[in-house]
């Protein structure tokens, strides 16, 4: 291996290690799922914005209010994460009952969001004219009833 080469590989080990330590200080351990999500709301915007432009439907206000949505998610997805962490600690610190299954909100939230990014994802590219399989299609919306009435039978409804 000769030098050159030996010196990118640990310039792009120290960039990429830097990069995982910073996402695990502010997601935690799982901060892979974080990144997905993020992965998912871009091809999302990428695969709705081709489809306007197929369509001769592009507008920068509907696309910026895409955008806008989209951070409005993170900003539920926040919500749901702080109420679980301070009604955890309310539990230990106050009440002193183990309210830690309440961190569930935060993750709740999350699988929801990510599986109605992955469906209008698919739903733009069967727009788009791609040959999406149907056991991806119906997959996708099975799991999603599955996980919200998970959460309906845990809360006490339906």
């Amino acid at each position: 291996m000769n030098e050159f080469t030996k010196v990118l590989i640990d310039r792009y080990n120290s960039v990429a290690g830097a990069v995982v330590a910073i996402l695990t200080a502010v997601f935690g351990v799982y901060w892979y799922i974080f990144v997905a999500y993020m992965a998912l709301n871009i091809i999302d915007w990428l695969t709705g914005w081709a489809n306007a432009h197929r369509q001769k439907k592009e507008s920068s206000r509907i696309g910026l209010r895409g955008i806008f949505k989209k951070l409005g998610y993170w900003a539920l997805i926040l919500v749901a994460f702080i109420v679980g962490y301070v009604f955890v600690h309310l539990g230990n610190d106050i009440l002193h009952i183990n309210l830690s299954f309440l961190m569930m909100i935060g993750w709740y939230t999350l699988t929801l969001l990510m599986i109605n990014e992955a469906r209008s994802i698919i739903e733009n590219l069967v727009e788009l004219g791609y040959h999406v399989p149907e056991l991806l299609v119906k997959g996708l919306a099975v799991t999603q009833e599955i996980v919200e009435s998970k959460g309906e039978k845990e809360d006490g409804t339906k």
